[in-house]
């Protein structure tokens, strides 16, 4: 963070209200007017364009958050945000007026222990846009204006379009995992669940010099758009349950596998299928009590880890995206009004249908 207590500066409402999307209940999505906060010394406004709605945004909406995590009170949703900054507060110096940006998330206190020691993903006093994790809950960024930090607002190249800069929150996550796993240079690669996530992890793992990337999912869909981000080799485990028995032989195939779906199948599956001292990532969030076959990893000498969120990876995400080198277009499904916002997420809840669906303000 560029100031060393960015939680300082309370925020102040104004009389300017502008419109959001908030969850209340379950299945009880509304478009209501919010306040637009004054802006602290080192903040700035930022008008928002695009939205993506993500999985956790999902839970939200069906089921009022995840896990112990639950709504209390009505909660701006959204969190993979982009915009052009409007507004700056007195001391903001860095971005500048009329720049398009990409917006960060999460806002690390600067002071814990884990932010002294470079771990600002597990800060223990973490404000995280579109989060029901504390209480008051922490609103989002599906808003027609955000007030945030001046650091939250990343630059983007010239030219670079709200739709794709939207997409830097998500990279990040993948790009985060990738750094996780160590080098893949020449590596035979296995992502298990080809969502959002596992589709941008496979773009990401092919950026970082992965040999041979197989993808698994339950949807031909998705599988197909797998293939246009990078998988050499997809398997469809629904219509074919033993597509992965090849990959088994001789104690695994994989020097590095990434777990993308939380599946309890898809984690016994993964740790069959990579070689002894392989790595497993594990990116997906599956139930508290997922089993997990131990004696397998034990054996097999597999080190598995865990991938949380990001940090210097958003920076990394808004470059990538602005070099041209990789492509995120294949995931994007559609796009709604702020207006239509019921219809976006119902679209968006059917993978059937829909990869990342985003909502566009003002």
């Amino acid at each position: 963070m560029s100031q060393a207590t960015p939680h300082a500066a309370p925020q102040v409402s104004s009389d300017v209200t502008v419109k959001a999307v908030l969850v209340h209940a379950p299945h009880d999505l509304r478009v209501e007017q919010v306040p637009v906060p004054a802006l602290a010394p080192h903040q700035v406004e930022v008008k928002i364009e695009r939205g993506g709605i993500c999985g956790s945004d999902l839970h939200y909406y069906h089921e009022g958050g995840f896990g112990t995590v639950r709504i209390k009170e009505p909660m701006v949703l959204g969190h993979e945000i982009a915009g052009t900054v409007v507004r700056l507060g007195s001391a903001a110096t860095h971005v500048k007026l009329g720049q398009r940006v990409a917006v960060n998330p999460s806002l690390a206190c600067g002071q814990c222990r884990f932010c002294q020691l470079g771990l600002q993903a597990h800060c223990l006093d973490m404000r995280f846009f579109g989060s029901a994790m504390r209480f008051p809950h922490v609103q989002g960024g599906f808003r027609e204006r955000l007030v945030c930090h001046e650091s939250q607002a990343v630059a983007v190249r010239d030219g670079l379009g709200a739709e794709v800069a939207a997409f830097a929150e998500p990279l990040a996550v993948c790009l985060h995992a990738i750094k996780r796993a160590g080098s893949l240079s020449g590596a035979k690669v296995l992502v298990t669940g080809s969502g959002p996530i596992g589709c941008l992890t496979i773009l990401a793992a092919r950026h970082a010099g992965a040999a041979t990337i197989v993808a698994t999912d339950i949807t031909d869909r998705t599988l197909e758009i797998a293939r246009r981000m990078g998988a050499d080799v997809t398997v469809n485990t629904m219509s074919h349950a033993d597509g992965l028995e090849a990959y088994k032989a001789e104690k695994g195939q994989f020097d590095v596998s990434f777990e993308c779906s939380g599946h309890p199948k898809a984690v016994a599956d993964t740790i069959a299928c990579t070689r002894p001292r392989g790595r497993i990532v594990q990116v997906g969030i599956g139930g508290a009590d997922m089993p997990v076959p131990i004696n397998a990893i034990v054996a097999k000498e597999i080190e598995l880890c865990g991938t949380f969120r990001f940090y210097e990876e958003f920076q990394w995400a808004v470059d990538l995206l602005g070099s041209g080198r990789i492509d995120v277009s294949p995931l994007h499904s559609a796009t709604f009004g702020v207006d239509d916002a019921q219809q976006a997420f119902d679209l968006a809840s059917d993978k059937s249908k829909a990869m990342k669906v985003q909502l566009a303000f003002g």
